[in-house]
């Protein structure tokens, strides 16, 4: 996946299903040198929140692959996610063999029973409808936008321009472009702010700048002005708390020290000193602020020491690559330390 839609995808449903279950991406299919955009097993102890998550949880309640395709796959595209599952398959089987301590090889007829596996369905994510597709595999409707093929196959495709622009089915519709996008940016905008699609989806649409694309074929897909304001706002919103308790202490004790210095002397030269000097210590307050709200959002752990770390530091522009990196990062190692 190269290009900003594809990335965005994938993080999406990353970030998505990982509040219900062991979410990973670009899975390597050792055996065919190919990745999984995004694995998923679900977690059977957070089973109501799955439930609360609408079409995203009802299609994570088993482990399954989803590939999400910027525009309509054809069905060359499908087999080699047909692939991937297959091979991925076997591997979890070659993985529960090692961890039975089996070393019979699987191709012998005489080997004993295997460990029981489960099948990983696979959830092609499409933009438009892949006639081909549904007709090559006999796929079935089983509600609007979503179909299954065989049952051997394991095999969901979902086509999002037919989805009903519904809050369940809102994750996915923020997979879409043009005008599916801008209507899906929309309802989210709607959400309360404590919405837990709009702690997972703000960030990552902030970091992709998916909604400041220009459409390349429709102005009918061009974002709206109200919804390219609301996007504005969010890229604020992540440091709303740092500005209402740092920012403001920062900047306003900098800014007294900076005047009371400036009396002392009697020189505008020392004022000027205190004011520069308090707001620089507002904007590293503020961005320190930002960086941990950041990882609180996306459920990421700070220790003590990291916690410490972050607020002692003094730079602004080093707090601002780290917000860049925390937006999107896996783990903390990732924001301090990223791969080279």
């Amino acid at each position: 996946m190269h290009n900003r839609s594809d990335q965005f995808a994938k993080n999406l449903l990353r970030d998505g299903l990982s509040l219900v279950s062991a979410a990973e991406t670009e899975v390597e299919v050792l055996a065919a040198t190919q990745k999984i955009d995004v694995y998923s097993v679900p977690d059977p102890a957070r089973e109501a929140e799955r439930a609360a998550m609408g079409l995203l949880g009802e299609l994570a309640a088993e482990p399954s692959l989803f590939e999400p395709f910027h525009s309509t796959p054809s069905l060359r595209h499908v087999r080699q996610c047909l692939r991937k599952q297959l091979t991925w398959h076997h591997e979890l089987e070659r993985r529960a063999r090692a961890a039975a301590g089996a070393v019979v090889p699987d191709e012998d007829a005489d080997a004993p029973p295997q460990p029981a596996v489960d099948f990983p369905a696979l959830v092609v994510i499409s933009p438009g409808r892949p006639e081909t597709v549904l007709g090559a595999y006999r796929c079935e409707p089983v509600q609007a936008g979503v179909y299954h093929a065989v049952p051997g196959l394991a095999m969901r495709v979902v086509v999002l321009a037919e989805l009903p622009r519904t809050r369940a089915t809102l994750m996915l519709r923020l997979l879409g472009s043009g005008r599916l996008l801008r209507e899906a940016v929309a309802d989210l905008a709607a959400l309360p702010d404590d919405a837990w699609e709009r702690s997972i989806a703000t960030p990552l649409l902030v970091h992709f700048r998916l909604a400041r694309q220009e459409p390349t074929t429709d102005e009918e897909d061009d974002v709206s002005a109200e919804i390219r304001a609301w996007f504005e706002e969010c890229q604020q919103k992540l440091r709303a708390e740092a500005r209402k308790e740092g920012l403001r202490d920062g900047r306003d004790e900098g800014l007294k020290e900076g005047l009371s210095e400036g009396r002392k002397e009697g020189l505008s030269e020392g004022r000027k000193e205190g004011l520069s000097e308090g707001l620089r210590e507002g904007r590293a307050e503020e961005g320190a602020r930002a960086v941990l709200t950041t990882f609180r959002v996306r459920g990421i752990a700070v220790p003590n020491a990291a916690r410490e770390r972050i607020l002692a530091e003094k730079d602004p522009e080093i707090l601002e690559r780290w917000l860049e990196r925390a937006i999107v990062a896996a783990s903390l190692a990732e924001v301090f330390e990223p791969p080279s």
